[in-house]
């Protein structure tokens, strides 16, 4: 178990006195989806070091026992076996290419990387580490899946169902296909109020810390798209899906190298988010949607992408139909759900990427539940209805969940109490760890 995050130089140190027998995956970042991704691999006794980038100053010890602050949940895991900073990609990515490489180059081993987020899996894929193997498409397929206006212009072309979506003559000049419409126009197609969304959210998300705006009239809309032009930032205009509440569904899979025959696939119902509406998912279950996998499945081959992927739909009840949404090219939060289903989608990129085998076995009913979150509706919101039974509660306390039923769990795990245990001892500090995932 890593019980200590390290600095770089002092993960370098540890990792030169490591043995592996097989390659090590570097796991990125080292939170929650990090803590599902190592815990997979781990029951396939892949080793893995956990990466990310410092919280604040020097641990206990700092510089002494090369150790950095870091408020993730991973780290603590026994599905960890290392664990250390590396330059953030985003302020540096020569900085962290050489950082993953004197990593790799100290371990003694090529490895697998698993980027848990869009800046590190996109990042591993345009650093390009010496030493480093890619369980996932390159960065040019990984640009044009995550591009919202190449991603529903396939979805046209394909005849898969998304919101009606304009993008913007006043921002055309930062956007890689032409403008649909001016702002008046758009405004006049879609009504108040609308979702501002970006062509690529990255750089949209460093300059308005999110990813989607809903505006409320066009004045507002007006500003919005001022300042995105104002960064160089393309935007789109899209219409407010009525969403029914409870029925977003999403493609958990890895497609291999071979293509779409050979995917590996659940369908996820996001039963329960928090907050309720518009938050992320706490409540995830298994479902029989074949025409969402349909749909996923072929926007995913016509872009070619291999690799892991979350591919997000709706449910627009003035449409009576799901429409997709987004494709996340890496693992998600709910990642073991689909692992605890049968569908190791982690275990199954290492195993492509490596010399290892793997296959899955049948697809089971289960739930995934993130308990801090779910307890907080629970405690929160009056309107809000428990939907787990008396006997998952008592699973949950024992720990019976573990080994029966159909329920498991995001963090909270009695065999590897570590995460939940810092989880706790985080949760009242003064400072927000930089990513809810």
């Amino acid at each position: 178990m890593a019980d200590t995050f390290r600095s770089t130089e002092g993960l370098i140190d540890a990792l030169a006195d490591a043995e592996f027998e097989r390659p090590p995956a570097l796991v990125s970042n080292a939170h929650i989806t990090g803590l599902g991704v190592a815990r997979a691999l781990d029951a396939h006794d892949v080793p893995v070091i956990a990466l990310d980038r410092a919280s604040g100053d020097a641990g206990d010890g700092g510089a002494e026992n090369g150790t950095v602050t870091h408020d993730g949940l991973a780290p603590p895991s026994d599905a960890v076996d290392f664990a250390g900073a590396v330059t953030y990609p985003l302020d540096d990515l020569d900085g962290f290419r050489e950082d993953v490489e004197a990593i790799v180059d100290a371990a003694g081993t090529e490895a697998v990387a698993f980027g848990c987020m869009d800046e590190w899996a996109l990042s591993y894929a345009e650093a390009d580490p010496d030493g480093v193997r890619l369980p996932f498409a390159g960065s040019d397929t990984l640009d044009d899946v995550l591009n919202k206006s190449e991603l529903y212009a396939t979805c046209e072309r394909l005849g898969v169902p998304y919101p009606e979506t304009y993008r913007l003559a006043e921002t055309a000049a930062a956007g890689t296909r032409e403008a649909d419409a001016t702002v008046d126009e758009a405004a006049a197609a879609l009504g108040f109020p609308l979702v501002v969304k970006p062509e690529l959210k990255r750089d949209f998300e460093e300059a308005f810390g999110t990813n989607v705006i809903e505006v409320a009239d066009r004045e507002e809309f007006a500003d919005v798209v001022a300042a995105a032009s104002e960064e160089g930032i393309a935007v789109m205009a899209q219409r407010r899906v009525d969403i029914a509440t409870g029925r977003d569904h999403s493609l958990a899979s890895y497609v291999p190298p071979s293509g779409r025959d050979d995917a590996l696939a659940v369908v996820g119902n996001a039963a329960v988010r928090y907050p309720r509406n518009f938050g992320t998912s706490c409540l995830v279950e298994t479902a029989d949607e074949p025409a969402i996998e349909e749909r996923a499945l072929a926007v995913l081959d016509d872009a070619g992408y291999h690799g892991i992927s979350e591919s997000e739909f709706v449910y627009d009840e003035a449409r009576e139909e799901f429409l997709l949404l987004d494709v996340n090219t890496r693992p998600w939060k709910w990642i073991s759900m689909p692992v605890a289903a049968g569908a190791n989608l982690p275990m199954a990129a290492y195993a492509a990427a490596t010399d290892a085998t793997y296959e899955s076995d049948e697809i089971e009913p289960t739930r995934w539940v993130y308990l801090r979150d779910y307890l907080s509706l629970l405690a929160g919101d009056d309107a809000f209805w428990d939907q787990l039974s008396a006997a998952d509660w008592r699973r949950l306390v024992s720990g019976a969940f573990e080994d029966e039923g159909t329920l498991t769990t995001g963090v909270y795990r009695p065999s590897d109490p570590g995460p939940a245990a810092k989880l706790f001892e985080t949760e009242f500090v003064d400072r927000e760890y930089y990513c809810s995932c």
